[in-house]
């Protein structure tokens, strides 16, 4: 059988594969390696958005689409009935919780005030001291998968406290449902945003959910630009009444013109936190054992359902 991978790096990176699997680089859709015949698993580019589902179509003997993303939004739905669909998950939980924890600290400490004032070559101690804090802050986890518990092992030496909130309430583990959120958003200093984007967490962040924020509260958007609302985001941040950090915005590259851009309580990354030098060693390591077990009969890890 054939797997198609998306980066020469792969071709080592993947490790060993039985001697019948033959591994081949598709880095353009445009130019393929060879005929499209005896394709049986796929690896498309990472963040090919919705570009890279054309392909899917052209591949006849196609059994698995596994992606180099956490999140399947892309894809869900755009593939034929009998392939199955795998997400990364694991894979950016390093990365995503450092520029998580980065982003908190960066606003609370001031840092793109600071930045702002050396390129103007001014000593700005009096204008923004003394700056917020982590310790002893509050911190809400709106989507407790194993990123958003990456990020709380990485936050705990800060001395916060926790809230985690899940699309279903886990008792057992402390985490509260997502229809919790109305009471626990007032009582939270830094609200961290982690949830795949679907039907249901489309618009999550609304008017009403910004709202429910404390004053002084910093939101934290990692998860994917729709999740939020971009009119509700402008409306609520232009007040000054709260802050944020987003990697993601809708739309995507953000228009030039948005007024995000300027607003001095916003710290805006170009969707950068699974862009790592770190990603393609972890990822392949999770293709090459997806390959093997694919090859040998064994149950896929990490397969998306119900979106997820």
């Amino acid at each position: 059988m054939k797997v198609w991978i998306p980066h020469e790096a792969g071709l080592d990176l993947i490790g060993e594969v039985p001697s019948d699997v033959t591994v081949e680089v598709v880095e353009r859709a445009d130019r393929l390696p060879s005929a499209v015949a005896g394709v049986r698993f796929w690896v498309p580019p990472f963040l090919g958005g919705t570009d890279s589902t054309a392909l899917v179509r052209e591949l006849p003997d196609l059994a698995v689409v596994q992606l180099l993303s956490a999140g399947a939004d892309a894809w869900v739905g755009r593939t034929p009935d009998g392939v199955t669909l795998c997400d990364a998950r694991g894979v950016h939980d390093p990365s995503t919780a450092e520029w998580v924890v980065t982003a908190i600290l960066a606003q609370l400490r001031a840092f793109p005030a600071f930045v702002r004032a050396q390129a103007d070559r001014r000593w700005a101690y009096d204008g923004f001291t003394p700056t917020d804090e982590l310790t002893g802050k509050r911190v809400l986890i709106v989507g407790a998968g194993s990123i958003g518990t990456a990020v709380r092992d990485r936050l705990a030496p800060f001395e916060v406290s926790f809230t985690l909130v899940a699309r279903t309430a886990r008792p057992e583990q402390g985490v509260h449902g997502v229809d919790k959120l109305p009471r626990l958003l007032p009582e939270a200093d830094v609200v961290v945003v982690l949830v795949p984007l679907t039907e249901q967490t489309r618009g999550l962040i609304d008017k009403e959910f910004l709202a429910a924020m404390s004053d002084g509260a910093l939101l934290v958007n990692a998860a994917r630009g729709p999740v939020a609302r971009t009119e509700a985001l402008v409306a609520e941040l232009g007040t000054g009444r709260i802050s944020a950090a987003l990697d993601v915005t809708d739309p995507e590259p953000l228009p030039a013109d948005s007024p995000l851009w300027t607003m001095p309580n916003v710290l805006l990354t170009p969707h950068v936190a699974g862009s790592v030098r770190g990603l393609l060693p972890r990822a392949y390591r999770l293709v090459g054992d997806q390959v093997r077990r694919f090859a040998a009969g064994q149950p896929l890890i990490n397969t998306v359902v119900d979106g997820y």
